[in-house]
């Protein structure tokens, strides 16, 4: 996990209403936890392994966010206007809230800066990803319950 990903989670853990998130990955271990507007970070890393452990945590990543960039490339050319709504984390996306439910946003509504347009499942965690811009959303890009990566494209909306 890099610094950017540590990052994205202690703001969404602002954002969201959960107190505490533990991640362990082999010997990697964080805890962030929140009081009263206030986040706290947790890091543990043995010093050998930061050295090893880091470029290959790094290096996936960056190779899936990669591809996924060049997938809505061929959409970019259509409309130099639009405003991507990228994942913050990695997890499995879900257009509603339950299975009988009706999806957050469809092709044609108008967001808000502020509305819920989706949720990532990470580590049985449920987080609504909120839109950070106005609009009107023009194409979703993932299909319901598919895995996403960090940073990739969601939604395309038109400003």
């Amino acid at each position: 996990m890099d610094f950017k990903q540590i990052q994205e989670l202690v703001k969404m853990i602002n954002k969201s209403n959960i107190s505490e998130l533990s991640i362990e990955q082999d010997k990697f271990k964080i805890t962030i936890k929140q009081k009263d507007n206030e986040v706290q970070q947790v890091i543990t890393v043995p010093a050998a392994m930061a050295t090893v452990q880091a470029p290959a945590a790094v290096a996936p990543a960056a190779a899936p966010a990669a591809s996924a960039a060049s997938a809505p490339a061929p959409a970019a050319p259509k409309a130099d206007n639009l405003v991507t709504i990228k994942s913050p984390m990695i997890g499995t996306f879900y257009r509603s809230a339950g299975p009988d439910k009706a999806p957050f946003v469809n092709v044609g509504d108008e967001v808000t800066s502020g509305k819920v347009v989706c949720i990532i499942e990470a580590m049985k965690l449920f987080n609504e990803i909120e839109s950070e811009v106005s609009g009107k959303i023009v194409k979703v890009l993932v299909d319901d319950a598919s895995p996403v990566e960090y940073d990739q494209p969601l939604f395309l909306v038109e400003p």
